[in-house]
């Protein structure tokens, strides 16, 4: 609806809800961080920014947390899937599942054909679409926005690239042919001019994944000239425009490919473009180094900026830190705070991954890539926009399957479900009016229901208990314990991991960021409960999870004393399965090298198997590493996993050190 019909119905709610005057101005002074102060209604759904948190026309603090459908930006010009897929059905459920904003890419080749009068009759099935016949595309996407009024859903529409190409987003900037940098902002001027007062649309995305290297012909750099390949400068020069013509935008600007190192240039030599010494590498997008020397001004509005980098796992591209061992802090360390995370600790802006996700059970070490960025986004409240709806997104698989009606229930459930908003068991918009999901929806909260009450003492609401922690790689004296995140309104900062033995009382024995933790001085042949509390940052903590008990094996669990290996099946079929092993080193000195050996049961055989070298001799089957994972300091551990048909569950299980 448009911004005049939200203040008719944002007074309605503000009595029914709030208790307050109809005419009762809408507060506009930030509150305290993760106070949830509501003083009226807010007129209208425009968000804004408070140092790294974004908030309402009230300040109250909200959280998007969303996903991509692409289409739009194609050759088709149009959202992919129609062929076969309802468009309500699909925008009611990516709702009701708690998405509560959509980024979706266009094309600026796209805008100027709007701008120009000039649509297309897209592949729709009308079948399947009977409310779509006769519509073009412009109209197609009118119909869609009115479908996100009605089931509570937000918009941020992102230009993926210039021409209306399936692979446009590999050209690294954002002109190309006849599409000029003036052209680029012309497109954006159209279409702010076009919704600018239309609060369903929410967020623009100035440009996706500019990227390139020294190499490139043109690439996309980052620092405070005016040269027309300055992304920087860019974003600044679109956000600007857009924002004179509607200052209640969200404006967000991705990083991109590489940032000089000290002592570099943007004329440095580059000399290894996988590991130059020249410059910093890191995902299309995903390098926002440049912000602590170079910020982006948007001037009166910046309280409009939103930085967005992109990340990605291995199966979409093998970076140098996936190589060795990683774990949640490595990659926060050596990846994350370096290139983005910095801008959020030091409270310089918000953060939204607008790109994140991927195949789920193919590959252990993006499992646990996906896992560790899903934590760190919880843990922070870090906005983010998962990849994507789409089942045909070549390199990560989508959240609907082939179909385009039946959803990834296994990836939806365990990768983007624990990092929706939700509040007392349900999803929330972003919409202050309806519920996400639609006016009766029975699993989402309007706004206006979530800060109901008026101003409050502080955030006074508990995260969600944890999973039931699970143990693996358990020897006589230590064990691996993980658990499924909690959800909080706000964030949930910390795990606190409490042990009992026996009949005694449960203590804590480990605080983590994240959903693992090593359970270190045991004893052998003993049996200990644990559970696991969350905490969020206002020091609420929740009721602890199911408990889960471990017993030590009374030595070593496979004879050898240097390392220590644990097999796990992680998903079954009719005549088939995966599994991970686990490879820990036992010892007190780092190993150059391991070999697991085990013995198969009869009829089984491995068809695929990654991150280690396989020989099998009848039953036998020897795994041996890799050149990249076989050192291992004392603690630590690696992973491989493997694909097979018949029985998954082996025999005689040992691990041998070199």
């Amino acid at each position: 609806m448009s911004a005049r019909t939200k203040l008719q119905a944002a007074a309605t709610v503000a009595v029914a809800l709030l208790g307050v005057a109809a005419a009762a101005p809408a507060a506009t002074a930030a509150p305290t961080v993760g106070a949830p102060a509501v003083a009226a209604a807010p007129t209208a759904d425009w968000l804004h920014t408070d140092g790294n948190r974004i908030v309402d026309e009230a300040g109250n603090q909200v959280w998007l947390t969303g996903a991509n459908w692409f289409g739009f930006n194609a050759s088709e010009r149009v959202f992919h899937g129609l062929w076969s897929g309802n468009l309500e059905s699909i925008t009611r459920q990516m709702a009701q599942r708690g998405i509560n904003i959509v980024r979706v890419p266009i094309s600026t080749q796209l805008l100027l054909e709007w701008k120009a009068g000039q649509t297309i009759r897209p592949n729709v099935n009308t079948y399947v679409n009977p409310e779509l016949e006769g519509l073009n595309n412009l109209q197609v996407f009118d119909h869609w926005l009115a479908l996100c009024e009605k089931y509570g859903l937000k918009v941020m529409l992102d230009v993926h690239s210039a021409e209306a190409d399936n692979s446009g987003h590999v050209y690294p900037v954002w002109w190309k042919g006849s599409i000029t940098p003036e052209l680029f902002f012309q497109g954006w001027e159209w279409i702010t001019t076009r919704y600018r007062t239309n609060d369903t649309i929410v967020a623009m995305d100035v440009k996706n994944e500019p990227h390139g290297t020294p190499n490139d012909p043109e690439r996309a750099k980052w620092d405070s000239s005016t040269d027309q390949d300055n992304f920087k400068y860019a974003c600044e020069t679109a956000g600007r425009r857009i924002l004179a013509i509607n200052p209640n935008l969200l404006i967000l600007c991705e990083g991109i490919e590489i940032y000089p190192r000290a002592g570099a240039t943007w004329d440095s030599p580059n000399t290894n473009p996988d590991r130059s010494p020249n410059y910093h590498y890191n995902w299309w997008g995903g390098n926002l180094r440049g912000v602590a020397e170079h910020p982006v001004n948007l001037g009166a509005q910046q309280d409009q900026l939103v930085y967005s980098p992109h990340d990605y796992g291995p199966l979409v591209y093998e970076q140098p830190w996936f190589e060795g061992d990683f774990d949640k802090d490595s990659l926060t360390n050596d990846v994350w705070r370096p290139n983005w995370f910095y801008i959020h600790e030091q409270n310089i802006a918000p953060l939204l991954i607008g790109e994140w996700g991927g195949r789920l059970g193919q590959d252990a070490r993006q499992d646990r890539w996906m896992a560790a960025l899903r934590d760190l986004m919880i843990e922070n409240g870090i906005h983010h926009t998962f990849w994507c709806l789409n089942p045909n997104s070549g390199d990560t698989g989508g959240l609907l399957l082939d179909d385009w009606a039946s959803w990834d229930e296994t990836k939806y459930n365990q990768m983007l479900k624990p990092a929706l908003w939700q509040h007392n068991g349900k999803f929330v918009g972003l919409d202050h009016q309806v519920r996400l999901g639609g006016t009766d929806s029975t699993t989402g909260m309007s706004l206006a229901e979530r800060y109901a009450g008026g101003p409050g003492p502080g955030d006074t609401t508990a995260p969600t208990a944890p999973g039931r922690p699970t143990a693996t790689d358990v020897t006589a004296t230590a064990a691996t314990l993980s658990w499924a995140a909690a959800t909080d309104d706000v964030g949930v900062t910390a795990y606190e991991v409490l042990r009992a033995t026996g009949s005694g009382a449960a203590t804590v024995v480990g605080t983590v960021s994240g959903t693992t933790y090593r359970a270190t001085g045991l004893n052998a042949s003993t049996s200990y409960t644990f559970t696991v509390r969350a905490r969020d940052a206002a020091g609420n903590v929740s009721a602890a999870s199911p408990p889960s008990t471990v017993t030590t094996p009374a030595g070593n669990d496979n004879g050898d004393a240097g390392c220590a290996a644990t097999y796990r099946v992680t998903s079954s079929w009719q005549g088939g399965y995966q599994a991970e092993v686990t490879v820990r080193n036992t010892g007190t000195a780092a190993i150059s090298g391991w070999t697991v050996s085990w013995t198969a049961p009869a009829g089984t055989t491995i068809s695929s198997l990654w991150n280690g070298r396989l020989t099998t001799s009848g039953t036998t089957v020897t795994v041996r590493n890799e050149p990249y994972n076989g050192q291992l300091a004392a603690g630590t551990s690696t992973t491989f996993g493997l694909t097979g048909s018949g029985s998954g569950t082996p025999s005689g299980l040992t691990c041998a050190a070199s």
